[in-house]
């Protein structure tokens, strides 16, 4: 009894973290992969977001797919009834099968997650070969992170009002790592050229965030290709 009983609560908690989200994230992350999309010239029949929420990524690759699949740990209210959802949690296996999805998008999901490489190990088996794999999370990197690093001694997107929403940080260098240790071929980083002033809700002026995108963005994302080889 008492293993069930810590079993329901991790589980509630688990919950209790997917609603502090909201459900949605900022319009410039989703805007950054519809760029990535639109650039790499994607259009697939099926596009799997992980860690969907409410949807709100659903209007912006529309464009870029035939069919749109959410998933996440709770059916939010706003998520319309008619729009297909498998109930998952991401911090396990997906319930899925391989080769399902012609694109897989994990927009602000990762920095929730207790295990960032498993993640990515099930975003790349529910990936069809060559297929565009994209993950979002906030720049720890950027001015305002390393700024807030500095003088509060954490990242900006993990003080205490971010957690337990927030468990994970991750750096350039980790998501790299771990596109690597996935096999990911042709990898590159993004930036969303919006980023906040630091003490203030303003934010940088766009001509500065796309001089210096790093700097000036508190998101960055990671896309890349599943291998055309099965391993």
């Amino acid at each position: 009894m008492p293993a069930l009983n810590s079993e329901l609560d991790l589980a509630r908690q688990r919950e209790e973290r997917a609603r502090l989200s909201g459900g949605a994230s900022l319009g410039a992350v989703y805007a950054m992969i519809a760029s990535c999309l639109a650039a790499e010239h994607e259009h697939g029949a099926t596009l799997l977001d992980v860690g969907c929420g409410a949807g709100a990524l659903r209007q912006f690759v529309a464009p870029f797919c035939d069919r749109y699949v959410g998933t996440d740990l709770i059916r939010y209210d706003s998520f319309p009834a008619a729009w297909d959802f498998v109930r998952a949690d991401l911090n396990g296996t997906l319930p899925l099968p391989e080769d399902f999805a012609d694109i897989v998008i994990a927009a602000e999901v990762i920095e929730h997650l207790e295990n960032p490489r498993a993640l990515m190990r099930e975003l790349v088996r529910v990936a069809r070969p060559q297929a565009l794999i994209a993950i979002t999370t906030p720049n720890q990197l950027s001015l305002l992170s390393i700024l807030t690093l500095i003088f509060r001694k954490r990242f900006a997107a993990f003080q205490d009002v971010d957690y337990p929403a927030h468990v994970t940080a991750l750096l350039e260098v980790d998501l790299l790592r771990i596109a690597q240790e996935a096999g990911l071929t042709q990898v590159r980083l993004a930036y969303s050229g919006d980023g906040r002033i630091p003490r203030s809700d303003l934010k940088f002026p766009a001509p500065l965030s796309r001089m210096l995108p790093r700097a000036f963005s508190d998101n960055v994302m990671l896309c890349g290709r599943k291998s055309a080889l099965r391993g």
